[in-house]
């Protein structure tokens, strides 16, 4: 027999999503970032930081 989902059970697809700036790829609503959500820029940490380390290198290359 097969469990039965709730109807507010689901996927993801009902999530909003964002493209992240540091790796090009699409990322879901996550309920930490609830409160934050529009500044919310990139899927994780590591390319937060990968973000950080390019503009650090395009501001270094320009003075």
């Amino acid at each position: 027999m097969k469990k039965q989902e709730s109807p507010g059970a689901g996927g993801k697809a009902h999530l909003p999503e964002k493209i992240c700036l540091a790796c090009g790829r699409p990322f879901a609503w996550r309920k930490k970032w609830r409160a934050s959500w529009d500044e919310v820029k990139t899927c994780s940490e590591r390319c937060k930081g990968e973000l950080r380390r390019e503009t650090r290198a395009q501001k270094n290359a320009s003075a």
